[in-house]
């Protein structure tokens, strides 16, 4: 062990570095890596905000609320991991900032697929007493004999249920985290068996599955009946969102807990696989921006609640309509 110690650079065995002690081993690359990086976080969070005044003047409430919610998602993740990687130890505060943020915006994506079919009661009109398929990811997808569940006023509210608990349960969980960070008992880093920060990922990953499921069923139930909103690559830049966000960080934060990522002082081997993951994140999260700039940057029309059958018939109605009453005003006209 001692050998081993000699041939390591005492600095890859510290913990993280000041924000100044970092800034003093850059050199003119990472001076210039620091600077762009910053510069896409600011123009992320720039755009972000043109987005929001865009979307409150053209889109009516609630749905403003909501597409304003779901598009901070990129920008809120690019300029949380801006600042740790200005300062590095901030990045647990970071993190937790940034899922906590997320966390709100499954819930709201739900909001957001039942609000552009025109809110519960106009779902509940049109997929009441419906079967509805609920073998999907991530619960269920293994599971292809799950019969159908006809759709109801209370299954709507289970539904919206499963996410809001996320949303609920992750911002208590970060709370209570930075809590026991305070007095010691809560690293990051410790993932053993006997520390309390498995234990907590655990049952929070438990909870992240159990909440995307309704967005899921809600998702491949009706995505055909809003494919001219195009529906389908937001959700799509949703999920990408929370594969980058979530597993890409978690599996770099395995790699490198086990030093398989090199030690490059003053940053050890965990706390550069942190540095490395954050500044991926942000080029990441700098062109979800812009493509959800491009997905949402219109005002979009009411869907229709009918079917087509439906409204063949309704026109038919009105047509026969308006011949009588031409037939009855040519009447009297001749009288």
């Amino acid at each position: 062990m001692e050998a081993l110690n000699g041939t390591i650079d005492p600095a890859c065995l510290k913990g993280r570095p000041l924000a100044i002690d970092m800034l003093n081993q850059l050199d003119t690359f990472g001076y210039c890596l620091y600077f762009m990086l910053t510069l896409m976080s600011c123009v992320s969070l720039l755009v972000y905000l043109e987005q929001c005044a865009y979307i409150y003047k053209k889109l009516p409430y609630p749905k403003k609320t909501l597409v304003i919610w779901v598009n901070g998602a990129a920008p809120v993740i690019s300029t949380m991991s801006c600042l740790a990687m200005w300062i590095p130890r901030a990045f647990m505060i970071t993190d937790l900032t940034s899922n906590s943020y997320f966390a709100v915006v499954i819930y709201k994506i739900l909001l957001l697929l039942i609000e552009e079919l025109g809110g519960s009661n106009a779902f509940l009109e049109k997929f009441s007493g419906k079967p509805f398929w609920i073998s999907t990811g991530p619960c269920c997808c293994c599971c292809p004999c799950l019969p159908d569940v006809p759709m109801s006023r209370r299954m709507l509210f289970l539904l919206k249920l499963g996410s809001l608990q996320y949303a609920i349960l992750k911002t208590v969980f970060t709370v209570l985290s930075i809590v026991l960070w305070t007095n010691g008992n809560y690293d990051p880093t410790n993932l053993g068996i006997y520390g309390i920060t498995l234990w907590i990922s655990l049952f929070v990953g438990v909870l992240t599955i159990i909440s995307l499921w309704p967005v899921a069923i809600v998702f491949m139930n009706m995505n055909r009946y809003l494919r001219p909103l195009r529906i389908i690559p937001k959700y799509a830049m949703y999920q990408l969102t929370l594969v980058l966000s979530q597993l890409q960080t978690s599996i770099v934060n395995i790699v490198a807990l086990y030093g398989n990522i090199a030690c490059a002082p003053p940053l050890s081997s965990q706390a550069r696989g942190t540095m490395l993951n954050q500044q991926i994140l942000i080029m990441e999260m700098f062109i979800i921006t812009l493509v959800n700039r491009f997905l949402y940057r219109r005002t979009y029309e009411a869907v229709e609640t009918h079917d087509s059958e439906e409204n063949t018939t309704t026109l038919m109605k009105l047509s026969l309509k308006r011949g009588t009453c031409e037939q009855n005003r040519c009447h009297t006209i001749s009288i």
